[in-house]
């Protein structure tokens, strides 16, 4: 089940953000929980960021970020995770699939996101939903933890 962020998550998004095994491919540099705290308010204020949970527990989270004027039609998908202790159970995919229904639901056409070119399980799990490779974006990341930068594919699923 999806549904939107609230308070009482910000652990659990701190710590999914934070993961070893996640952080490199998300957005945010490690750091402390304090310096978080900002970063997960305006998560809330816009009303962006969803948790996955199965029984009630959270498991997975994503932002979906609708954009504007002439793109108002598609919805950005980014920071996309599920808890590496959940890794080949079914999650990943089943909330990718309850995103499309999300999206959908909300009457986007097109949904799109980035993603490492070194993931190969996630862009696996995308073209699995229907996902398509659009292009590359060459040096798009620096991860300063490693100095260096990262391609990321650009991918899309159309309704």
């Amino acid at each position: 089940m999806i549904r939107i962020a609230t308070v009482t998550d910000r652990h659990f998004v701190y710590s999914m953000y934070m993961h070893p095994q996640v952080n490199r491919f998300l957005l945010y540099e490690p750091m402390d929980e304090q310096e978080f705290e900002p970063i997960y308010k305006d998560l809330l204020e816009k009303k962006t960021k969803f948790i996955y949970t199965d029984n009630g527990v959270p498991l997975g989270m994503f932002k979906l970020i609708p954009l504007t004027h002439r793109t108002s039609h598609i919805a950005y998908l980014g920071g996309v995770a599920i808890h590496p202790d959940q890794k080949g159970r079914g999650h990943g995919k089943k909330m990718m699939e309850e995103i499309i229904d999300l999206a959908g639901s909300r009457g986007f056409l097109r949904i799109e996101l980035s993603v490492a070119d070194i993931n190969t399980t996630a862009i696996n799990l995308y073209e699995r939903t229907g996902f398509q490779k659009e292009g590359v974006l060459r040096k798009y990341s620096f991860l300063k933890k490693e100095e260096r930068f990262m391609d990321e594919l650009l991918m899309a699923y159309l309704y």
